[in-house]
């Protein structure tokens, strides 16, 4: 029996896990369940799954939530903060880790998790964008396990040899990182500036937030799953190429020296990332229909357009660098869509607010946290006074 914290249970790829959890009682149990600031979900949750732990980051609703825990009588124990977030993560009777947190606010609670040598299903981004060698450095310096759970690194994941140790030493030439494009790959660049918050959220194949949809459709979360493949897999930026290919059917591609191209396919779905992740080396139930190749009929490719897609373009000059130039782009985009979601920037500014970002804040070297949350934390503040003016 796996005891399993998730981080952002109450996100959608939080929620996916527990569906999943759900459908296995017998292999997994609910240690914690964690939300940023909704209360309701997090006590519904705990309602049905018992956790010894409920911990909302937000501590100004920490007296609510234990107000509501109680009422429902549950049992769960509430906390609060980074320091519950923390505690959650590193606890000795977890075995594993589901870190689902949107944004940078999932970095230390992770690391807490790699350095207490966890099972780590990854789907924060940040983690890797923000700190990707010191991140990597610590999974193996305290030989924690990292499996990812976003689908297009799950992807790849299953598409290298189980025991690799290096990409060249399996004979892996590239990484095909392929993209949706979203819900304006062929919308008229000329129009962009006019789309709202609610065309850009609406992805055409997956069921996600508002923020990462907004990544998706500025293809920023592709920039963002490059710059994390780079670190995840130690691979070259030369070694990865995205692929635009509508369907979301092939989750992404491992091109081999013989002229192998391996795929991994399957219907638009998160649950089976995180089936595959949980139950690993071994395979089990996720809830998702088989795909049905039949009614696929076709599968299309395409090169990304960078004209229409400049914050992948933007993120793919970071991943160039050893330096914290990704830490301050994450920590700009970040900013700026929630700008662009409150109607205060245009869909199109939020490139604009990243690059400018980009080119005011110093990003040196550094494998340190305290200097790394440093310099995100002025990245926001030029990213903000950028939006101001």
């Amino acid at each position: 029996m796996q005891q399993i914290t998730v981080l952002g249970s109450t996100g959608s790829i939080g929620c996916s896990t527990l569906d999943v959890i759900k459908r296995h009682e017998q292999r997994y149990q609910v240690f914690a369940l964690t939300a940023h600031s909704s209360v309701d979900a997090l006590v519904k949750q705990c309602v049905e799954f018992k956790p010894q732990y409920a911990v909302i980051s937000d501590g100004t609703r920490l007296d609510e939530l234990q107000a509501k825990l109680s009422a429902s009588g549950c049992g769960s124990q509430a906390l609060a903060g980074l320091d519950g977030l923390v505690f959650v993560s590193r606890h000795e009777d977890v075995d594993t880790i589901v870190s689902a947190i949107v944004g940078s606010a999932g970095l230390f609670p992770t690391m807490a998790a790699v350095k207490s040598g966890k099972k780590i299903l990854l789907a924060n981004k940040e983690s890797l964008v923000m700190a990707g060698k010191a991140f990597m450095d610590a999974v193996k310096d305290h030989n924690a396990t990292l499996l990812p759970l976003d689908s297009e690194h799950n992807a790849i994941f299953q598409c290298l040899p189980q025991s690799y140790q290096t990409l060249h030493g399996a004979g892996v030439e590239k990484i095909l990182l392929t993209a949706s494009g979203g819900p304006f790959r062929s919308y008229p660049v000329d129009e962009l500036k006019f789309v709202t918050p609610d065309q850009a959220c609406a992805h055409p194949n997956w069921s996600m937030g508002r923020k990462i949809s907004v990544d998706s459709a500025s293809m920023m979360n592709k920039g963002l799953e490059f710059i994390e493949a780079r670190w995840m897999f130690d691979a070259q930026v030369d070694q990865i190429q995205v692929v635009i290919h509508p369907q979301s059917v092939i989750h992404s591609m491992v091109q081999y020296a013989d002229g192998s191209t391996l795929a991994q396919m399957g219907n638009p779905d998160m649950r089976t990332p995180i089936a595959h992740a949980l139950a690993w080396p071994q395979r089990v139930q996720s809830g998702v229909k088989p795909l049905d190749l039949f009614s696929v009929a076709r599968l299309d490719f395409e090169e990304p357009d960078f004209e229409r897609f400049p914050c992948l373009r933007l993120a793919m000059t970071a991943a160039r660098e050893d330096s914290t130039l990704a830490a301050v782009m994450n920590a700009a985009n970040e900013i700026a869509v929630d700008a662009f979601l409150n109607n205060a920037i245009r869909f199109t500014e939020i490139a604009t607010v990243v690059e400018n970002t980009m080119s005011k804040v110093a990003s040196p070297v550094t494998t340190d946290l305290e200097e790394i949350v440093a310099i995100d934390a002025e990245a926001r503040v030029v990213a903000k006074s950028l939006i101001t003016r």
